[in-house]
């Protein structure tokens, strides 16, 4: 015998329970499987359930955009914090300015490796001591770098920074928007196991078969198990 199987998506849920609520507009109070007052709860549950889960998708789906092209950022950002340190290397290895101006930027005079630059974090960390370094730098009146200038690098950073605070924070509130959905969740399973269990008690009467078409206009989902499919297909009838 078929068995009623409860939804276990959210598309499913939403489905369940707008199911119910169409079928009642189309039905007297008499003639309606459920209760009242169970129809006042779908009508006041359900639109807030679907704009929960829109809303979450949208941010999603906006955070997932975002996060792509924060990647692009970060690899261009990094790309020219890097090199204008190498450039800084190479001005210092022929001799156009001295070893010395490598504490303008937190380094060693005697360092003439680059810093790694791997991370979000050193990014932020080494892109800030190349932007405030060099902007101490050329307040000595010394002579500009070029290729890349500061400017450009300032550009890349800050667009880098900007499109990280955006992507932290629709991470922070899908977080919010995920455990309002878990809560929203929560409460359509329970409103659903209240209208089906309403629903099959009003049709109970009925034999299995009609009872089971009746339910599954309102909504109700049955399904077979494998072994019951085979018999099916074999033509032998199920109640």
């Amino acid at each position: 015998m078929p068995y009623r199987r409860l939804p276990n998506t959210d598309q499913a849920r939403l489905r369940a329970l707008k199911a119910a609520v169409r079928k009642a507009a189309d039905l007297s109070v008499r003639e309606l499987a459920f209760s009242q007052s169970t129809l006042l709860q779908l009508k006041g549950f359900y639109p807030h359930f679907e704009q929960v889960l829109q809303q979450y998708q949208h941010n999603r789906e906006r955070q997932a955009g975002i996060g792509k092209l924060l990647g692009e950022h970060f690899k261009a950002a990094r790309l020219y914090v890097s090199h204008f340190l190498q450039v800084l290397n190479f001005c210092i290895a022929r001799g156009e300015l001295k070893p010395q101006v490598r504490k303008f930027f937190n380094i060693d005079p005697g360092h003439r490796s680059v810093p790694e630059i791997g991370t979000e974090q050193q990014l932020f960390d080494w892109g800030k001591v190349v932007i405030q370094g060099e902007e101490a730098r050329m307040a000595t009146g010394a002579t500009r770098i070029y290729n890349p200038s500061l400017a450009m690098v300032k550009v890349k950073y800050e667009r880098f920074e900007e499109t990280y605070n955006l992507h932290k924070d629709l991470l922070a509130t899908s977080t919010k928007l995920m455990e309002k959905v878990a809560e929203f969740r929560t409460q359509a399973d329970r409103l659903i196991i209240q209208l089906w269990n309403e629903i099959e008690s009003f049709y109970d009467h009925l034999e299995p078969v009609e009872r089971r078409r009746r339910c599954s206009d309102f909504g109700v989902v049955y399904v077979y198990r494998p072994s019951e499919k085979e018999d099916v297909a074999g033509g032998t009838a199920l109640d």
